[in-house]
């Protein structure tokens, strides 16, 4: 962290030399020599800190070095905020200039002393450096990560088929969950942090069978933190959620006792499992066992926990099943997929790893994360390793070692990583990370270098990637827009690393408590907000606030911003009870990040343009439908979203995503990366449309609301786009028609293609585009098959055509679509027949979705997916009765298949696919799975109806 605080002030001193110093007369003679001693003082960081350099002296040291570099930096930013209130035109500016002069002489005076001062303490470190002998780390300790951006990046993740040692006890839980025994049963899977409980519990609950033995669902994450209210509220989305019904309004006011009768009328009459995650005491289990009914249906709960007994005070009828270490030959077979991507260990390589894997003691994360760690080392980086843990882990017990372990791997980051690795101090235990998110917050942190070539975007994502390979943070959903899971930063982690980041704290607000906080926090997070404590908060140095929930709504919309931190770069307020932008927002000069997604915002003030180093405005999710003029002086703008989706409803309106209206200007923007969603609509549609031109830098577009005589504009616009990525274009209306054969030099970089709105062909040049991952046609009406345009395209994942294709047959020619996992086929109304010209499209299909194609014949259905072998989920939404019938193992449904439909059915079923069915119940959708009470439900409704 002390590196990154240096590099960091060093960019900005010569930054400040550049620009500012000529604002104040006789600055630069002091800064230019602090600025000379902290790159020599840097060079030794990168070493040091990269070291196995244990030296107390030298740890103290370093922590000097990142207060003086923090001081340092207050210094600047305070004095560019006095600078920049001094900024204006005009004769009223002038005469503020004067007015503002004399009144800061004294300011500016004492401006200068402080930096005396801060030279003063920079030549006393250097002079310390000496006179203690603090010599650069030996040239044989292992590189911090010299090369970690080029041979990691396609290191393996530990997905299901990279995992040992699970199938056992996996099966072996399956089993007692779905035992049929009548009543409210619990099991805990307990064992120390690392042998990977939650791993195991997710392997059940993912498992077909339990999904298709229990009606109702749910996995909370309960932690050492967890609030028993929070607990309930949680539970009372899942289940309302996995069944699509509307959430209960009343759950945020609720107390715990109406929390409880909400979930345990909704649980009543049904056969149910709970899954709760790392449960560290009984006091939660009090807390919501009186929400569980305990009836015959033979419901489950299912806990993983550290402290094996922590059920049985609670719940009669519990179990505890002890997770075991893994023996020594699934140890090994689990390194050498982490470690050699799943390859034999050469042999040069295999006395030294084995050592080295006998200090994991068969612990799995142990082992993945020493497997990160030893990825693309040579012989002599692993002996430097092993001989390292030797020494470390000489007799610790085993909670020691581990902490050891991931220490060890910590230390082998690069030191930009580090910083960014402890920055996942600042969310709650078990928060759930966007990713994207994320990077903007290591962004606007000044986390990420700038590197020729890219985008700090695209270095952050390889950082991402790197975290990801080392095992440090774990992917909570794989999506191309995925989630990582704060809490595997991981707790024995949390406990040996975050404290060497003293500038990070967590702070939960409860009630009316007041909390002290020492002036010098730089990063704070906020998980529940009482009325006065944000407004009360005098945290000079400040750069970053996030807050995660609002525990009231009565708080006022101006104290979400403390008055006392002028400083802050990030102001991240994000599903708060927010319904008004705070004034106050706009005196943070500094601010590069500001986010009130998911609050109840509807208006953005002018005095947003007075946030001149703003990168960032996320808007998402609010009441925002259009930005003033004053937007368009944010020169450094990157990331601009602002939209909102429709609620999800049977009948879904045409323009479910809201977009805003750009003023006039928007193309001055010259910065930006993303923008989403843009609205084409009004009068000015044209000029905005040609305008998005000028924004040859971004990455991500989104424009809504087009109409047919603005297809030129925006495809000469796009066409101008070279780096573009992700194109998401909506018409006016169904009936609107997209004309995209303007474009004649489509952007080549493009990997997301989002039309929606009538096409009269498939615009020719989409088959050259090669990058292109994701495909998704709505409303498009063709005549033609679009397959025959896209079957060939080489990294092709997911495709999606919704009211897409008007013909009967759509046919799969041999070896097409070799990469797609994902297929959804949407409201086809003339849709029969879906053929194979060969067995040999979609090899890797992994996941189907059908809806509303109801006139699809489902022998024609079933001999195609008997040829997915890698077919693990099959969802029909809206189709007939008889189609779904046609899928249960039942009597009656078996006559209907004979032959080879019968042995074609036989062949998807021994591969447990996933199967459910979806249709509108009044105002709910109603979710149906393969058990015998669903079958008599369906059978019942086809029966009545006949």
């Amino acid at each position: 962290m002390a590196e990154s605080a240096v590099s960091l002030l060093v960019e900005k001193l010569a930054m400040f030399l550049e620009k500012e110093v000529r604002l104040l007369k006789g600055v630069r003679e002091k800064i230019e020599p602090i600025r000379e001693e902290l790159e020599s003082i840097r060079a030794f960081l990168k070493s040091a800190e990269s070291s196995r350099e244990n030296r107390r002296d030298v740890k103290v040291w370093v922590r000097q070095v990142r207060e003086v570099a923090h001081d340092m930096e207050d210094i600047l930013d305070e004095f560019m905020l006095n600078l920049a209130r001094d900024h204006g035109h005009g004769f009223m500016w002038y005469f503020h200039k004067i007015k503002s002069f004399v009144q800061n002489l004294k300011a500016r005076h004492h401006v200068s002393s402080r930096i005396d001062e801060i030279k003063s303490r920079v030549e006393r470190i250097a002079e310390r450096r000496q006179r203690y002998n603090f010599i650069e780390p030996s040239a044989s300790a292992p590189t911090s990560g010299t090369s970690w951006y080029d041979l990691r990046e396609d290191a393996l993740l530990v997905e299901e088929g990279d995992l040992v040692g699970i199938d056992e006890p996996r099966e072996e839980i399956i089993e007692w969950l779905v035992d049929g025994e009548p009543g409210l049963k619990v099991l805990s899977i307990s064992g120390m942090g690392g042998l990977g409980k939650t791993t195991l519990a997710k392997r059940v609950y993912d498992n077909q069978r339990v999904k298709a033995y229990f009606q109702s669902h749910a996995w909370i994450n309960v932690s050492q933190s967890g609030k028993i209210e929070d607990i309930l509220r949680h539970m009372i989305v899942q289940l309302h959620k996995e069944t699509e019904q509307p959430v209960p309004q009343e759950k945020e006011s609720a107390d715990r006792i109406e929390l409880n009768q909400i979930v345990k009328g909704f649980l009543q009459e049904k056969r149910y499992v709970i899954v709760l995650d790392d449960v560290w005491d009984s006091n939660a289990l009090e807390g919501i066992k009186f929400a569980m009914p305990s009836s015959s249906f033979c419901s489950r709960i299912l806990i993983t926990t550290r402290t094996a007994d922590v059920a049985t005070v609670s719940f009669n009828k519990s179990e505890a099943y002890e997770l075991k270490h893994l023996p020594p030959e699934e140890s090994w077979s689990l390194l050498c997929k982490k470690a050699f991507q799943g390859k034999p260990c050469p042999p040069l390589l295999e006395p030294v790893s084995r050592q080295i894997l006998k200090r994991c003691e068969g612990l799995p994360l142990a082992i993945v994360t020493i497997g990160g760690l030893l990825f693309a080392k040579n012989y002599r980086d692993c002996q430097i390793i092993s001989h390292s843990l030797a020494a470390e882990l000489e007799n610790n017990d085993k909670s020691q070692n581990f902490k050891k372990i991931l220490s060890l791997s910590y230390n082998d980051l690069h030191y930009n990583l580090k910083s960014c690795f402890l920055y996942l101090g600042v969310f709650p235990e078990d928060h759930v990370i966007q990713c994207m998110r994320l990077i903007r917050l290591w962004i606007a942190e000044g986390f990420v270098e700038k590197r020729e070539g890219m985008t700090q975007e695209e270095v952050a994502e390889r950082y991402l990637k790197e975290l990801i390979n080392r095992s440090l943070v774990q992917i909570a959903e794989t999506t191309l827009e995925g989630r990582i899971k704060s809490c595997r930063v991981h707790d024995l982690m949390r406990e040996s690393i975050v404290s060497e980041s003293r500038d990070i704290q967590f702070v939960s607000f409860a009630s009316e408590q007041k909390v002290e906080l020492h002036e010098r926090v730089r990063r704070l997070s906020i998980q529940y907000t009482c009325n006065n404590a944000l407004k009360e908060l005098n945290l000079p140095s400040l750069r970053s606030l996030l807050i995660f929930e609002s525990a009231t709504s009565s708080t006022s919309d101006e104290q979400f911003v403390p008055s006392g931190c002028q400083l802050l770069r990030v102001l991240d307020l994000g599903g708060s009870s927010l319904h008004k932008f705070p004034q106050a927002i706009s005196v943070l000069f500094h601010l590069k990040y500001l986010s009130l997604r998911g609050t109840k915002v509807s208006i953005i003030p002018r005095s947003i343009g007075k946030l001149q180093n703003l990168e960032t405005l996320d808007l998402k999710h609010t009441l925002v439908s259009e930005l003033p003029m004053e937007i368009t002086k944010l020169k450094k703008l990157q990331y601009l979203l602002v939209y909102d989706h429709a609620r999800f409803t049977d009948s879904m309106p045409f323009q479910f995503i809201r977009g805003f209206t750009a003023p006039r200007g928007i193309g001055t923007l010259a910065l930006l990366q993303k923008l989403c969603y843009v609205k084409a609509g009004g009068g000015q549609s044209k000029n905005t449309m040609r305008e998005l031109g000028e924004l040859s830098q971004l990455r991500r577009l989104g424009v809504t609301d087009l109409k047919t005589d603005d297809a030129k504009e925006v495809c000469h616009s796009i066409e101008k786009m070279t780096h573009l990525r992700s194109l998401d274009l909506s018409a006016e209306s169904e009936f609107g028609v997209i004309d995209l054969e303007f474009l004649s030099s489509p952007p080549p970089l493009l990997q997301g293609l989002y039309i929606k709105g009538r096409l009269k062909k498939l615009p020719r040049w989409l088959p050259q585009l090669n990058n292109l991952a994701q495909v998704r046609l709505m409303c498009s009406k063709l005549r033609i098959s679009p397959l025959n345009a896209l079957q060939n395209l080489p990294n092709l994942v997911e495709l999606q055509l919704a009211n897409a294709f008007d013909g009967e047959i759509l046919d799969f020619e041999d070896r097409g679509f070799k990469k797609l996992k994902m297929l959804h086929l949407i409201d086809m109304e003339n849709l029969r027949f879906l053929r194979f010209v060969s067995g040999h499209a979609m090899p890797c299909l992994q996941s189907l979705h059908i809806e509303n194609c109801r006139h699809l014949n489902w022998q024609s259905l079933l001999v195609v997916i008997h040829s997915f072998t890698l077919l693990k989920a099959l969802n029909f939404d809206d189709m007939p009765e008889e189609f779904a019938l046609a899928f249960y193992p039942y009597h009656d449904s078996r006559i209907m298949r004979q032959g080879i439909l019968q042995k074609c059915y036989e062949e998807v079923m021994e591969r447990n696919p996933e199967i459910y069915f979806h249709w509108w119940e009044v105002d709910r959708r109603a979710r149906y799975n393969l058990s015998q009470y669903c079958y008599n439900v369906i059978k019942g409704r086809v029966m009545s109806r006949h």
